[in-house]
């Protein structure tokens, strides 16, 4: 198990590029499966999670290469179905959630698919109805056996249909699209979830042959085809750690520039850090953070109410972020309530802030209120574990802009989404320390 030691209290400067993409990874990976043909993808993230897939991918028989830093050539001509059937499969299977995606593909190409139930972090309840109902829509046979927790659908051929989905599940979506494409006639999903990590995932296979209209809306119409072929693939940089970066400039009182953000694709990201009070500044393609020697003060609404940030379905704000946003607002000038709507468990991290010194009222698993310190009262540096991928990058942040030296255990889950994050840090004057035990 690994730790980080950091020494806060410290300002960076200079710029940091954003890694790929992991959420867009963990899609565009499980599509390699629906073609025989080569596959390249670029810009892929060096992160446990995604190599844990790749992993996958060359067990189940896929031909994978690589080509350079982050570019990777895959090729599923000689798939080994006996695998999925295999004891190696249910424990391989289980330590990943992002494993539930290769499931509509080799259904759609092989006739079944299955999967044991995937691992993950640990942020509440995540369901999989929305996968296997829009699968059996298309035709397909579900059984589970609940002593295994092992799920399986299967079936001759798939055919299209119109389905409206219980909810907009992002990786939901993406493998009843991965299942569509090879379907017969027609598929219709309504309430898709639109994320730009899904646009990519259907612009990459309509470049493969695959005819799906409607990309970035909320309903999107497939044509099936009988084949897919090869195609190359570059990944979006990754919004989630473009605004970590933009809460550790906040934090830390620092001047930073991330490079080559897409910002096209962060939608109202930018929106949300400006509401409370920091300044996003947008130099071409880059985001440039000013250092805010002054601090920064949360907006109110123009009732004068308190401002409420929360999570919903792209376009809105990304679950994914609300850790920083939380972390962030510890030290701002005003109050926040953070709504989190999607898990109940998320926001379980707080604990750690408040014996940091924070200012944080947690009213009920979904919600905690910040009031802000305004730098008048720095975080204290401490020993603390990190639960899953985001918040052990929240408490990282805190640590960063906390004086004295704070120790992070168990930061394979910080591993799992940020790529060499420590080396990436010490590059811009962060003081801090990897210590394998």
């Amino acid at each position: 198990m690994g730790t980080f030691k950091i020494e806060g209290g410290h300002q960076l400067k200079g710029s940091i590029q954003p890694q790929g993409a992991k959420n867009e990874a963990l899609q565009i990976l499980c599509a390699v499966l629906l073609t025989p043909e080569l596959v390249t993808i670029n810009n892929i993230p060096d992160i446990i999670d995604v190599n844990k897939l790749i992993n996958l991918l060359r067990k189940l028989g896929v031909k994978v290469g690589k080509i350079g830093k982050g570019s990777y050539t895959f090729q599923a001509d000689e798939v080994n179905l006996d695998y999925l059937e295999s004891d190696a499969f249910k424990v391989d299977g289980r330590g990943l959630r992002g494993s539930i995606m290769i499931v509509g593909p080799l259904l759609a190409r092989f006739g079944k698919g299955y999967i044991p139930k995937p691992g993950g972090d640990k942020i509440g309840r995540r369901r999989l109805d929305t996968h296997f109902e829009g699968l059996i829509n298309l035709g397909a046979k579900f059984k589970y056996s609940k002593e295994d927790q092992f799920y399986g659908v299967e079936a001759e051929y798939l055919t299209g249909a119109y389905m409206l989905l219980e909810e907009a599940s992002v990786t939901g979506t993406a493998n009843i699209v991965m299942a569509a494409v090879l379907a017969r006639g027609t598929t219709t999903i309504y309430n898709a979830a639109c994320e730009p990590y899904l646009q990519q995932l259907c612009k990459m296979l309509n470049r493969m042959g695959a005819e799906i209209s409607g990309v970035g809306s909320n309903m999107l119409v497939i044509e099936g085809v009988e084949t897919l072929g090869g195609t190359e693939h570059r990944m979006l940089p990754d919004m989630i750690e473009i605004g970590s970066w933009i809460g550790l400039a906040a934090m830390t009182k620092s001047e930073l520039t991330i490079t080559n953000v897409s910002w096209n694709d962060l939608g109202v990201i930018p929106n949300v850090f400006r509401k409370l009070g920091i300044t996003v500044e947008k130099q071409g393609d880059n985001i440039h953070i000013p250092a805010h020697t002054n601090g920064y003060q949360i907006q109110s609404y123009i009732d004068g109410s308190i401002l409420t940030i929360s999570d919903a379905p792209w376009p809105g704000f990304t679950p994914d972020l609300l850790s920083i946003i939380l972390v962030v607002a510890t030290q701002a000038r005003g109050s926040v309530l953070i709504h989190q709507k999607m898990f109940e468990s998320r926001l379980f991290f707080v604990d750690k802030l408040i014996d940091m010194g924070a200012k944080i009222i947690l009213c009920d698993p979904h919600r905690a209120t910040v009031i802000g310190h305004d730098f008048k009262s720095t975080l204290k540096a401490t020993t603390m574990t990190s639960p899953d991928i985001r918040a052990g990058v929240s408490l990282l942040i805190a640590a960063l802009s906390a004086k004295g030296t704070s120790t992070i255990q168990n930061i394979e889950q910080i591993d799992r989404g940020y790529e060499n994050i420590d080396e990436r840090l010490r590059a811009i004057g962060a003081r801090i320390e990897r210590v394998e035990s």
